[in-house]
């Protein structure tokens, strides 16, 4: 068991990634403790599961989020070379009459971002969304082989 998260406010983020942007906040939560208890309403969702592979074609994300529409997800390229991944999930309607017993489905915004590397071409980002997955392709740019000239040996 690793001791990073717990020093880092218990982000499951690796820290010796170079492309993650995930930046531990030393003052997060430092005003009040109304403002903390926010911040960790939001913290589960804020860090959406996401899994990034790299083929030979291309580097595809997929991200679990479950519940959300299409609509409520936005999937943007900063900078030219920042894929950002946002979206904000609406917290339940709270009748008078109901009595909670438990609530464990977190709300509210959440936002990924990743550095990409320079083969990407992010004019060619494609996502889709389905059963609560979204998945985001960033083609990448062929690698060039290098050109072999053969020489002639003469003598």
């Amino acid at each position: 068991m690793s001791i990073i998260p717990s020093i880092f406010g218990g982000r499951r983020t690796n820290v010796f990634d170079p492309f993650s942007l995930d930046v531990w906040d030393p003052f997060e939560g430092f005003l009040s403790q109304a403002n903390a208890e926010a911040n960790k309403d939001v913290a589960a969702f804020t860090n959406a599961k996401v899994d990034w592979r790299e083929t030979p074609e291309a580097h595809v994300f997929k991200a679990d989020l479950p519940g959300l529409k299409k609509e409520e997800v936005k999937v943007e390229v900063e900078d030219g070379n920042i894929l950002q991944i946002s979206g904000e999930r609406s917290s339940e309607n709270e009748e008078k009459s109901d009595k909670w017993h438990r609530v464990e489905r977190s709300s509210g915004k959440f936002m990924r971002r990743f550095r990409l590397p320079e083969n990407a071409k992010v004019e060619e980002v494609k996502a889709s969304m389905e059963n609560g997955v979204l998945s985001v392709t960033v083609p990448k740019v062929p690698e060039k082989k290098p050109e072999v000239k053969s020489i002639d040996i003469s003598g």
